[in-house]
């Protein structure tokens, strides 16, 4: 009977102490850069047990020495309600359900910016129902607690580009050695149409897909709305 009971306490006891640890990192994130996230460290893992050498590339920056261009780019193309919403878009969501019922697979998500960051900095990049209600839960306490631009910064800065390469800094210099915040907005556009498939369209730059994301991004990004300073 007392096995039982442990049975049941432990998983929850689980669930309370790592929530805790994330909540109190969501607090210190809204000074202090991340030195890693979850999925830099997962990301880092794989290609060392692929065998592969790959540098690591983060360069953390502050918001303002972003370029706008890039931040109305991630905007047209990951989140156009970001500055609006309280971390969830419904209407994504309950899309992305349907489109997952059909399938029988968990493989679109409906995520908003808040969303992608939960995840990058505190989980992994499996696809499960359970994954997703714990980003449910990392989104609502971030979403509580933190600005929106500041949201937006940790965003960023720990977005993966390519291998290695995380954040919009390293990204700037990876692709165009140049510095984030003078990105044109072709050179924003396009990094932007990358983020969906970072590792792919790295090994496939001339992709016809990735050309056309582009195209599609910089029409949009004239509507992008920025969250408020």
């Amino acid at each position: 009977m007392k096995l039982f009971k442990w049975l049941i306490i432990l998983p929850f006891a689980a669930v309370i102490l790592f929530n805790a640890y994330v909540y109190g990192n969501i607090l210190t994130y809204r000074a202090i850069a991340p030195n890693k996230t979850a999925f830099m460290n997962m990301r880092m893992k794989e290609f060392r047990n692929e065998g592969r050498s790959v540098d690591f590339h983060y360069d953390w920056i502050t918001y303002n020495k972003i370029s706008t261009n890039l931040k109305k780019a991630l905007i047209a193309s990951e989140d156009a309600k970001f500055a609006d919403h309280s971390g969830f878009d419904w209407s994504g969501i309950r899309n992305a359900i349907k489109r997952n019922q059909k399938t029988g697979k968990v493989r679109a998500g409906g995520s908003t910016i808040s969303q992608q960051l939960a995840k990058n900095l505190f989980l992994n990049d499996q696809r499960s129902y359970i994954r997703k209600l714990e980003e449910a839960a990392i989104t609502a306490m971030m979403e509580a607690t933190t600005d929106k631009d500041r949201i937006f910064a940790l965003y960023l800065n720990t977005i993966e580009w390519a291998p290695g390469v995380f954040g919009a800094e390293a990204a700037a210099q990876h692709f165009y050695r140049k510095p984030a915040s003078n990105l044109s907005k072709q050179q924003a556009a396009n990094l932007a149409a990358r983020v969906p498939r970072p590792l792919y369209y790295a090994a496939h730059p001339n992709d016809k897909v990735l050309r056309n994301k582009t195209h599609i991004i910089l029409k949009r990004m004239a509507t992008s709305t920025l969250p408020p300073p």
